[in-house]
């Protein structure tokens, strides 16, 4: 992830927010899309949906493939027959090594990959994917804890600074 985002050259135009929620992310991967022209246009007016998608990796024809799966991007409004299928599965472009490793994890570890973000990259659609285990109901509400603790210990420390 890179620090400054002015200078990286990168576009914010989706998050999934109950990612980091709903799993213990202990790895990121950067991967490329596959879309259509009316995705791209669609994808700048920033209509995507990543809350329910996930990574499939699977065989075809002998080679390892890894699909995005669930990824909502709503229909271009200025597209015409030619207009996209909104929930399509849509491969990523990852480097071998890179989907061997997912494979393995997936179908070894229980490991789960999930889209963190999809934004752009000098021009190009580019999504952050997480490796992660999924958390229990416990694991969330010891998170919410922890997050209330730290706001009120905040708080505290802003009000003793205050007078």
């Amino acid at each position: 992830m890179a620090a400054d985002p002015k200078n990286s050259g990168e576009k914010l135009i989706a998050s999934n927010p109950t990612a980091r929620h709903d799993f213990f992310i202990d790895e990121v991967v950067e991967a490329g899309l596959v879309l259509t022209g009316t995705e791209v246009k669609s994808l700048r007016t920033q209509t995507p949906n990543l809350r329910d998608s996930f990574v499939d990796v699977h065989p075809s024809g002998g080679v390892l493939e890894a699909w995005l799966l669930n990824m909502h991007i709503a229909p271009y409004a200025h597209g015409n027959i030619w207009n996209h299928e909104p929930l399509r599965k849509r491969k990523l472009l990852l480097q071998r090594k890179q989907i061997d490793r997912i494979f393995g994890a997936i179908t070894k570890d229980g490991i789960t990959v999930v889209p963190l973000r999809i934004y752009f990259k000098t021009g190009i659609a580019k999504i952050e994917l997480g490796l992660g285990k999924g958390k229990k109901k416990h694991d969330k509400r010891d998170d919410v804890k922890k997050k209330t603790a730290e706001r009120e210990m905040a708080q505290a420390k802003k009000q003793r600074q205050r007078g």
